[in-house]
């Protein structure tokens, strides 16, 4: 009985386990459902027309966009919060402003801040061409923002924690001045004529006034409170300012160093003038409203409002497209860039960047 019982389970588990490796085959052999393709979206080698470049303070990119379609084409990381970006004039290369300082603030106690790293300083050189960054070059401690001379040669640089402002030669990547002025430098312009150089003092409320081939700041003078970025008429003869706490914008007379209109935007603390572009026949000012959440148009004949557009939380830096007809705005909350119609003065369509944008460049 024994031999038989034993017989009759082995052949039992036979059938069984014939049963299962047959029902395995058969899933194996089910012929697998195909994903639907998807279309390729654009790439760097497939994208046409001009290219949006986007310095994304927190998370460390370059993020690229296709300024046709408004569709992120690539984010690179090139180093530790970078904020002032801006392209040489032949547009081969882009200089990004890096720094090793924490994010601070207005109402940020910095003592609670940790310790700046300034290894990490310095102006990173993007090769457009390789689509890399291919080195970076000293700027001084802290760089934050600066501008170009007009053949490319040197980089006028603001270093907001050494209360500084700094000449550096781009062919030979060396500092050749850095000279002191107001606290919490920021935004750096050259005139038109090359003959001066405007900077910013955030925490003074002042202009510093730079003569680049002798090297020294030459005046200082008032122009209200927290100023972050200059534009100048095609003329150089007077020049647009932004004052952040003051929610206003304000016009300079060069030559007498003194304001001579000031335009209220809305109430203090609500909306923050960030930065100003003026169109290439003076007729019009832009400025971003930082807390405002706007796109403000001035007529800048008449100093009258001619409308405004909500393009994201905190727009920051701003620039037009090659043809003059869009205007980029970079919206740090947001992780985003509004494309406006300046016709309309409407937006158009926006576009995901990294962490916290603060800059950006355009290129055809």
């Amino acid at each position: 009985m024994r031999n038989s019982g034993t017989t009759l389970r082995y052949t039992c588990m036979a059938t069984l386990t014939a049963g299962l490796l047959g029902l395995m085959a058969g899933c194996k052999s089910a012929p697998k459902a195909e994903a639907p393709a998807t279309p390729a979206g654009p790439t760097m080698d497939t994208a046409k027309g001009p290219r949006i470049y986007v310095s994304d303070e927190v998370s460390g990119e370059l993020t690229v966009i296709d300024a046709t379609t408004m569709k992120q084409l690539e984010q690179i990381k090139i180093g530790t919060r970078p904020r002032g970006i801006h392209a040489s004039p032949d547009g081969k290369t882009i200089y990004i402003a890096l720094s090793g300082t924490p994010i601070g603030g207005p109402g940020v106690d910095e003592s609670t801040l940790p310790p700046s790293d300034h290894t990490k300083d310095g102006i990173g050189v993007f090769d457009v061409a390789q689509n890399k960054l291919v080195k970076i070059i000293p700027g001084g401690s802290d760089p934050e923002n600066f501008d170009l001379s007009a053949d490319g040669s040197k980089i006028y640089v603001s270093n907001e924690d050494e209360q500084a402002v700094s000449i550096l030669d781009t062919a030979t990547g060396k500092l050749e001045a850095t000279m002191k002025m107001g606290a919490q430098p920021e935004g750096v312009k050259v005139s038109h004529s090359g003959k001066f150089v405007y900077v910013t003092s955030e925490e003074d409320g002042t202009i510093a006034v730079m003569d680049p081939v002798a090297k020294k700041i030459t005046a200082t003078f008032k122009v209200g409170h927290r100023p972050r970025n200059v534009a100048f008429t095609s003329d150089d003869k007077f020049a647009w300012i932004n004052a952040e706490n003051d929610a206003s914008v304000t016009l300079i007379d060069v030559d007498k160093k003194k304001v001579i209109k000031t335009l209220t935007l809305g109430k203090p603390g609500e909306v923050k003038p960030m930065n100003v572009l003026l169109t290439p026949d003076d007729a019009t000012l832009y400025t971003s409203t930082g807390r405002g959440g706007k796109l403000v148009a001035i007529d800048a004949k008449t100093y009258a409002v001619k409308g405004d557009v909500a393009v994201g939380k905190r727009p920051w830096g701003i620039a037009f497209s090659p043809d003059g007809k869009t205007l980029y705005t970079a919206n740090g909350p947001s992780n985003d860039v509004s494309a406006v119609d300046l016709a309309t003065l409407t937006v158009k369509a926006k576009a995901p960047s990294g962490g916290s944008p603060w800059g950006l460049v355009v290129l055809p």
